[in-house]
């Protein structure tokens, strides 16, 4: 198999288990960007049409019940899990 980097693995290398990070979504209603925030839980590498991508698991911070599953580069990074510590 091929030794290149997963498709978006590069942008994972910035991110963290623990990061806060944010992702715009459409609202039709409003006609504009809403930001949203999460924790990422997970940073994984999966086969998605026929190419190895890198996803992120996250769960929002808005308080909803399940995990969202985003292509990590998708994702902007707001606060490090390590600056959280100092």
């Amino acid at each position: 198999m091929d030794d290149k980097p997963s498709f978006g693995e590069i942008s994972a290398n910035e991110l963290k288990v623990g990061d806060i990070v944010e992702w715009s979504k459409w609202m039709q209603e409003i006609n504009d960007w809403e930001s949203n925030y999460g924790i990422i839980m997970e940073i994984k590498n999966e086969i998605k049409g026929n190419r190895m991508v890198s996803i992120s698991i996250v769960v929002p911070l808005n308080g909803a019940p399940s995990e969202i599953e985003f292509f990590t580069p998708s994702l902007k990074l707001v606060s490090s899990s390590e600056s959280l510590g100092d």
